[in-house]
């Protein structure tokens, strides 16, 4: 078995670009051996919790004039490769991720972690939706198939929240400082949002180096 952790943020819009990628390796190289787990990382750990508009969060991260639009159009030309329609201009808000953080580390337990961050990212990126606002959480939970009732309870407690937090702080001193990471069996990682090519190289990498330990520990 090929154990996968994936570092990202439910904002980040290369995260999405990479498990599209990602995903395409997992078909190129056919396999069914790989066991995944998303991780959490904020890109904004200061962010308030209650958000910031969009033209705000731009303003402060890009600044002014043409920049951002190019920036913006660079990105969804990449996600119109993977499949993604990206619709920033439907965006209003950018949200505090730890509610969305918390209710992927609690999906890991019904064994609907990718199909919530599946859900998650369109809902933000496609939809324009807040997934920083409980109700639309839970929404984004029902559509991966998880109970709506059960989802905002955990919401609306402080479940996984300290876990969240640890997890993203044990990240930045792994010297992880970007997202999308991929980290394969804790040894190998794939940072960015690489070409499928690159994950089935480390695929082939991470089992000939099960092999040869295989062999070593029964000689």
């Amino acid at each position: 078995m090929i154990y996968v952790d994936i570092v990202s943020d439910t904002i980040c819009p290369w995260c999405y670009i990479g498990k599209r990628r990602f995903e395409r390796a997992l078909d190129l190289s056919g396999r069914n051996d790989i066991a995944i787990s998303w991780r959490p990382f904020q890109l904004n750990p200061d962010m308030p919790t209650e958000g910031m508009t969009r033209d705000d969060y731009v303003r402060a991260k890009f600044g002014g004039g043409d920049r951002p639009r190019q920036i913006y159009q660079a990105i969804a030309e990449s996600g119109r490769e993977a499949g993604i329609e990206f619709q920033f201009s439907k965006i209003r808000r950018t949200p505090n991720t730890v509610l969305s953080h918390r209710l992927i580390f609690w999906s890991a337990s019904q064994e609907r972690q990718d199909e919530v961050v599946a859900s998650l990212f369109k809902a933000y990126f496609e939809d324009g939706l807040d997934v920083g606002d409980i109700d639309i959480l839970v929404e984004c939970a029902f559509r991966a198939g998880l109970d709506r009732d059960d989802a905002r309870k955990f919401l609306q407690s402080d479940e996984g929240r300290q876990e969240v937090v640890a997890s993203d702080v044990y990240a930045r001193r792994l010297g992880i400082n970007g997202v999308p990471c991929f980290i394969v069996n804790r040894k190998y990682a794939v940072s960015g949002a690489q070409p499928p090519s690159a994950f089935v190289e480390v695929f082939n990498l991470a089992e000939r180096d099960a092999a040869t330990s295989t062999a070593q520990s029964t000689a």
